[in-house]
């Protein structure tokens, strides 16, 4: 088995297009159509879970995340806006080139490195919060890389990971339609082999001393363009997982 979780191909292919991250109109278009859901998943249950004041302007202060396969930080900034100490990673040094860029010209202080989950899991740093949102399903050693990951999470901590479900829908919606039809993504952004289900991910998960404490599906309603958390997870869904004491 591969023992690094680095997909050569992924990383040249996100590369390619790095530029475009902050672009709304671009080739990420359908992630900032995204971002809104998951970053509101993301603050509800940490709230919930460390006992915070969502009435804060800076709710997340004082906790230390990290996300992996950070992009050109997406997520970073708003975590970083809601008070979070955040920690950017990604094999892809073109995307963290541009992270720090932009960064710098939002003001924002975020810790963006250029290396893998392993790598940062073996320097022995832990976390509160680990993010794996829409990564899994573009890495190589999948078991690898959750296992760095969970090793990554403080006791108590929580992992939140979004990725596709493998069913014939997601392959007709994620990737037909799409990449294809609609042209929202790049041809060739997905690989259908690369999908895990929910149990396939969660039974990796639960081997690394975490526990699933909730799981949900995310849906995208054409009419009013925009995506939604639902009961559907046979495209799109996220798990949330405590890493037990």
């Amino acid at each position: 088995m591969n023992n690094s979780t680095i997909d050569k191909e992924e990383i040249a292919r996100f590369s390619a297009i790095a530029k475009e991250w902050w672009d709304p109109n671009g080739k990420f278009r359908p992630l900032h159509k995204f971002n809104p859901v998951r970053l509101a998943y993301i603050r509800e249950n940490l709230i919930e879970h460390f006992s915070l004041d969502g009435t804060k302007p800076q709710p997340l202060a004082g906790l230390e995340i990290v996300d992996i396969g950070c992009g050109g930080g997406l997520l970073c900034e708003p975590l970083k806006r809601l008070g979070a100490n955040i920690t950017g990673i990604d094999a892809a040094k073109r995307n963290i080139q541009i992270a720090k860029a932009h960064a710098k010209e939002s003001g924002l202080k975020i810790d963006y490195q250029t290396t893998s989950a392993e790598e940062l899991a073996d320097s022995g740093i832990e976390f509160d919060v680990v993010l794996n949102m829409e990564v899994v399903e573009h890495v190589n050693n999948v078991p690898l890389f959750l296992k760095s990951c969970a090793k990554l999470v403080k006791p108590n901590g929580l992992m939140l990971v979004s990725t596709i479900n493998r069913t014939a829908k997601a392959f007709a919606l994620a990737i037909v339609g799409a990449e294809y039809v609609l042209n929202w993504l790049p041809k060739g952004t997905h690989s259908y082999d690369k999908f895990l289900t929910p149990e396939e991910i969660s039974k990796m998960v639960e081997r690394e001393n975490m526990a699933i404490i909730d799981r949900c599906g995310v849906t995208f309603s054409p009419l009013k363009d925009q995506w939604r958390r639902s009961r559907d997870m046979s495209v799109n869904y996220m798990l949330l997982a405590k890493k037990n004491k």
